[in-house]
């Protein structure tokens, strides 16, 4: 099979690339390597796979039609798609940027497909379209028309036009919404690796609010494992939740770090931030059904294995 992967140098992508090239799928890798965050990062992060199997990288922006037709072009058989602008509160502050590229670029991959009649379409979306949802744990089936971010909506958008394109090519899409994804090369803005590098540097931690805040860490690995089942069972539309179903609090979490690194915290509480949802807590039933999802990764064993990354990459 030959997939075609969008932000292929991304956490999640670059780990996904890996696992598909082991299984000896041919891959086209797209990125524009974004400085949301150091791209030397990123291109560190692809570098194995420019060096393995069938891989073709384009740099290029999801936005450009021209480009992804060309992509898409090139015999594709399925398409993932990660590339976004990610986070919550950045998203508050850029809300057209992160309409533009989420919505628009996913408008064009979408496009694509459907010309190149392609055989399946994964979206990656997220958690936060449950937005503060006082049902626990978040079921497919709960309304999500309330979300608090700009973020959020862009990824319910997003939902919402594959399912369009569904209904009218008849192109197989699924939907997968992460819950919080931790491991080796996880952005260096998000909490874990956040909070790890400042207890290594000795240097106080951001807690904001109370630090009961709940989320549903999700370990690469298993994260993974899901979305190469749900790229080989791609049939009709489909949503599914991809977590480890164990929410625990921010506090409790800053606690296992300080395990796992064997340093104590000095935490900062300062006040609740706009667009942080209360709790995240994924219902995995239909992805364990359809799926066979099974997440095999403890928070402890998690941390162990992100931290060793961490210490021989700093």
């Amino acid at each position: 099979m030959k997939v075609l992967i969008t932000g292929a140098a991304g956490f999640i992508g670059s780990h996904l690339c890996e696992r598909l090239l082991a299984e000896g799928h041919a891959l086209v890798g797209v990125d524009n390597f974004d400085d949301f965050y150091d791209p030397q990062v990123k291109r560190r992060n692809i570098d194995d796979c420019l060096k393995a199997g069938d891989f073709q990288l384009i740099e290029a922006d999801i936005r450009d039609s021209a480009a992804m037709d060309d992509a898409i072009g090139r015999g594709i058989d399925a398409i993932v798609h990660l590339a976004a602008k990610a986070g919550v509160r950045p998203s508050i502050a850029q809300p057209l940027l992160y309409a533009d590229v989420n919505i628009n670029g996913t408008m064009v991959l979408l496009e694509g497909a459907a010309k190149h009649n392609v055989d399946k379409f994964i979206f990656a979306s997220s958690s936060s379209v449950y937005g503060n949802n006082e049902k626990v744990p978040f079921s497919e089936q709960d309304n999500v028309d309330f979300p608090i971010s700009p973020y959020a909506a862009t990824k319910k958008a997003g939902e919402l036009i594959c399912h369009s394109y569904h209904h009218l090519s008849g192109m197989p899409v699924t939907c997968l919404r992460f819950f919080t994804v931790y491991g080796p090369r996880q952005r260096p803005d998000l909490a874990i690796h956040k909070f790890a590098s400042l207890i290594e540097q000795g240097n106080p931690i951001p807690v904001y609010g109370d630090g009961s805040m709940m989320r549903d860490f999700t370990y690469i690995d298993d994260i993974i494992d899901g979305t190469v089942a749900a790229i080989d069972k791609c049939e009709g539309f489909n949503i599914y939740n991809l977590g480890e179903s164990k929410p625990i609090t921010v506090n409790d979490l800053i606690v296992e770090i300080e395990n796992a690194l064997g340093k104590k915290a000095t935490r900062e509480y300062l006040p609740h931030q706009p667009g942080d949802v209360e709790r995240t807590y994924a219902d995995i039933a239909r992805a364990s059904k359809d799926l066979s999802y099974s997440p095999q990764t403890p928070i402890q064993s998690g941390l162990a294995k992100f931290t060793t990354w961490l210490r021989q990459n700093n």
